[in-house]
């Protein structure tokens, strides 16, 4: 935990560039030094901070300080330095910049029992102090840093958790089956004498008679060339010169299998229905995790799971959603979750920080019914019903801070409906999550985007609207097609991360309308505008909303107008029906073994089709009429392409062509020929091999000299002489 909130801290910093160095700009000129941050709160071993200004002859104090009892308020800094268990650090960037870092020096072991050592935690808080870094210039101090920690022991397992995984050994020192005639489990099987369920009795009856060879057992049967395989009858008198003595391990049978490898079982089919397990409470909440109630129950809302609506499906700490419920209604609702009293919604719930909190209702009367009911077309002779107070939706607000929640609040929608038949009621239930009146909004990664989390996106706010943030989120989406699949109808589905998808919807035209082509074209390209509204799109999956360099610009490709085709009464050219998002990707890094990919560019692209009215069968009646209506597809689609991290330089023509020399493609590599003379080998020490060379050249030459080429050169030499 504490690597992932150096991580996190690291990244925020330098987020803040920009900022510092107005900062640092504004230090400058009044010639003073300051902390920035000033106030810093770190729940990991290790804290940073920014000394700005003059900082030369500045020293750095860091002591442990309380507030006091009677004022609240604290010491001011001093110049005196005393023990805190933490080490302090300092990098000078500059002539007026200096970075200070604070590591913690203890162990973050939990204490067992009767544990005297004083390197652990004795509570799972293991620290919880408020330190006060002072920087100082000739013993009067000139800038104060506050820090507050609240570090955690590291509570690990006592035993290994099972994954349920079956690790297969390496069969190349150690084989797969050792005992193949092994074939009944719990039972001896008969000659199987290396079967570990043969009690020493039952050996003792076939001892005499094993089965030989790798089935019996004997893996590793001695090899004919082994020192210890030498038998009086058949084994040569040179035998003990030339055989091998190597270790019974270094065994010509194995490595003739596969490599081992770590295989998770998958769960088979079965028909038999899911035991949920019961539920645990935690201390405090995280993102994703359930919330409960004081009995420790799940604390449960309306919501769908696998297309269906659920009554009773589990509340998620920081998890927002909003979903609607379709209900038949022929009589008046008598139960949950169509009729609800105050009083079974009012509450207790824990906050995760060992308390509880009350739900509080209020209640609201829709008078407009309009959005909930559909009563269809016929009504029923039937005795007409009055329902009152039919619960129409719950829309939960929970108020949260850190790893608690502050508050809940219920806001219960409640009509009075008349039932002359049947009607159809569409519920809505929702929960948002708020810290203070904001609302929380979910990374995608950190630092980098997990893949099928949110590609999130972006839209430049105006200089006079009333925020403090440069840009607002927003996200990308696709066609999602749902009741009749027209396109006036159909929602839209955010693009996820590293996930390729294609969708689209139906766009109804008449003939008529291809007598307006431009107008048509127009029509279709603002309800493909509409998919992306934003202009930029995050580099990686938590990006800061003041600093431009997390984000890029998002590149649109129109459409070429210029088109050779005209268009004719009947039939359109250049219609923009399908939108296609490129995106480019790539792994900067690795953090805990887990690469993080970011996105390079994202490219907005359309392709044009042309529409026309098509006559089917042998009646032109459908030509004719200008109220025919014919159905096209409008379509959208997203690719992620991974960018390759080292491609490597392209092959020249010499190397495709000419493999002679090529190592890695001939047995015979003549480039390599003095490779036992460089650094790179390293069969033996470089002072054997070099020694060993120059032998080799001493007879090369020697050979030579005596040989029969040099003797015919020197008789050549004589006679010329002569």
């Amino acid at each position: 935990m504490a690597s992932v909130v150096d991580i996190f801290f690291f990244v925020t910093v330098t987020r803040q560039v920009p900022y510092l160095l107005f900062i640092f700009s504004l230090v400058c000129a009044q010639n003073t030094i300051v902390f920035r941050p000033s106030h810093v709160i770190t729940s990991g071993t290790s804290v940073s901070a920014f000394l700005l200004g003059n900082t030369s002859g500045v020293s750095l104090y860091v002591r442990t300080v309380s507030p006091s009892n009677t004022t609240g308020s604290i010491n001011p800094p001093s110049c005196v330095a005393e023990p805190t268990g933490w080490v302090l650090l300092r990098e000078q960037l500059g002539k007026t910049a200096v970075r200070v870092q604070l590591r913690l020096n203890q162990s973050l072991r939990l204490c067992t029992e009767n544990d005297t050592s004083t390197d652990c935690c004795p509570k799972p808080l293991c620290l919880l102090q408020t330190l006060q870094m002072s920087a100082c210039v000739d013993g009067s101090p000139k800038a104060s840093l506050l820090i507050q920690a609240k570090v955690h022991a590291r509570l690990l397992p006592a035993n290994a958790a099972s994954d349920n995984k079956t690790v297969i050994p390496n069969q190349v020192y150690q084989p797969l089956g050792p005992c193949p005639c092994d074939l009944t489990s719990r039972l001896c099987d008969v000659r199987c004498c290396c079967d570990e369920d043969c009690s020493n009795e039952e050996l003792k009856l076939f001892a005499t008679s094993c089965l030989p060879g790798p089935f019996g057992g004997q893996i590793s049967p001695v090899p004919d060339y082994q020192c210890s395989a030498q038998s009086s009858e058949n084994s040569p008198d040179w035998f003990p010169f030339l055989c091998v003595s190597s270790p019974p391990e270094n065994n010509p049978f194995l490595g003739h299998f596969y490599q081992g490898d770590t295989i998770a079982s998958k769960l088979g089919p079965s028909f038999q229905r899911h035991m949920l397990t019961a539920p645990v409470p935690v201390e405090g909440y995280i993102q994703g995790s359930p919330i409960f109630m004081l009995n420790d129950q799940y604390f449960t809302i309306p919501q769908k799971v696998t297309g269906r609506c659920v009554n009773n499906a589990p509340v998620a700490f920081l998890e927002n959603f909003i979903v609607e419920c379709v209900t038949l209604l022929q009589s008046c609702p008598h139960g949950n979750p169509l009729h609800t009293l105050a009083t079974d919604l009012s509450i207790k719930v824990k906050d995760g920080q060992g308390g509880e909190v009350m739900v509080d209702v209020v209640d609201e009367v829709a008078s407009d019914l309009s959005p909930f009911i559909f009563r269809g077309d016929g009504a029923s002779p039937g005795e007409m019903l009055v329902c009152e107070n039919v619960t129409l939706a719950l829309d939960y607000k929970f108020y949260w801070k850190g790893n608690g929640i502050t508050e809940i609040i219920v806001t219960r929608t409640i009509g009075t409906i008349t039932l002359n038949g049947s009607a159809q009621v569409t519920s809505r239930y929702s929960t948002v999550f708020l810290n203070g009146e904001f609302l929380a909004e979910m990374n995608s990664g950190n630092p980098g985007y997990q893949m099928e989390r949110l590609v999130i996106a972006g839209i430049m706010l105006d200089a006079t609207e009333n925020s403090t943030n440069l840009i607002q989120r927003t996200s990308i989406n696709l066609w999602k097609s749902v009741g009749d699949g027209l396109c006036f109808t159909a929602e839209k589905k955010p693009v996820l991360f590293g996930e390729n998808s294609t969708s689209g919807c139906l766009f109804p035209v008449t003939r008529h309308h291809l007598t307006q082509c431009d107008l048509l074209r127009e029509a279709v390209s603002s309800l493909q505008e509409d998919l992306i509204s934003a202009s930029f799109v995050a580099k990686n999956g938590n990006p800061d909303l003041l600093t431009m360099t997390d984000w890029l610009n998002i590149s649109f490709v129109s459409l070429n107008s210029n088109s050779s085709m005209k268009d004719t009464p009947g039939t359109c050219y250049s219609i923009p029906s399908h939108l296609h998002i490129k995106v480019w990707t790539l792994i900067t890094s690795v953090v805990g073994g887990a690469p993080q990919r970011e996105i390079q560019a994202l490219q907005v692209s359309y392709s044009a089709s042309s529409w026309g009215v098509a006559c089917g069968g042998g009646s032109f009646s459908s030509c004719g009429d200008s109220a025919e209506t014919q159905m096209f597809p409008i379509t959208s689609s997203v690719t992620f392409i991974d960018i390759p991290i080292n491609t490597g330089p392209s092959k020249t023509r010499f190397h495709i062509n000419f493999t002679e020399y090529d190592c890695s493609r001939n047995d015979v590599c003549w480039p390599e020929l003095a490779f036992p003379f460089t650094k790179y080998y390293t069969g033996e020490p470089y002072s054997q091999s070099l020694a060993k060379g120059m032998i080799l050249v001493f007879f090369f030459i020697t050979a030579s000299i005596l040989g029969t080429p040099w003797r015919q050169i020197r008789q050549v030499w004589r006679s010329a002489a002569l």
